[in-house]
């Protein structure tokens, strides 16, 4: 077994976000109707390959969907100065962004077609604050439960070194949208 050094690590995680950024499509929406009608894996596969339209949000915020599995999702993101607060640090907003999409993402991988789901719970914890030196990060979703009505997840923000930023927990709804 061989030990990355930390500079093999950052640059396999920049390898790696680069790669999935050139397969992104450009930023777009997709109407639910189109979206109920497509299984989880195919929806986000979609994404991964450019066919289906890259969420906005990613872009605002420069963050990209690194890999998913059903019950778990992870996205990368390279905090800078455009989203600090007056205070000098990444506003906890970015953590609270990420971590609210690995988890509500994970647990999209595990609903059925035809089913959506909305966030009625957010709970972040943050345990030190970003800033740009930082690098990037990875926010890490999983799932805990997916019940008929509600589901948790909860989700990890760390970088390189596995320095921990911030941990989050999610209750979602789960929503049928009627095609």
């Amino acid at each position: 077994m061989s030990i990355q050094t930390r500079d093999e690590k950052l640059s396999l995680w920049l390898e790696e976000e680069r790669a999935i950024r050139e397969s992104l499509g450009a930023a777009g929406t997709m109407r639910l109707a189109d979206v109920a009608l497509l299984e989880p894996r195919e929806f986000f596969e979609g994404i991964g390959r450019g066919d289906l339209p890259c969420p906005p949000i990613g872009e605002l915020m420069d963050f990209t969907p690194l890999r998913w599995s059903p019950g778990e999702f992870v996205f990368q993101g390279t905090p800078d100065e455009r989203h600090y607060n007056p205070l000098g640090s990444v506003h906890g907003g970015y953590a609270a962004t990420l971590l609210d999409s690995c988890m509500g993402c994970a647990i999209h991988t595990r609903l059925k077609k035809g089913q959506g789901y909305t966030t009625l719970d957010l709970r972040i914890s943050y345990v030190r604050a970003l800033n740009h030196s930082v690098g990037p990060v990875r926010a890490e979703g999983k799932v805990i439960h997916i019940g008929r009505s509600t589901a948790l997840a909860e989700g990890r923000l760390y970088d390189v070194d596995d320095r921990l930023y911030a941990i989050g927990s999610t209750t979602c709804m789960i929503l049928n949208m009627d095609t």
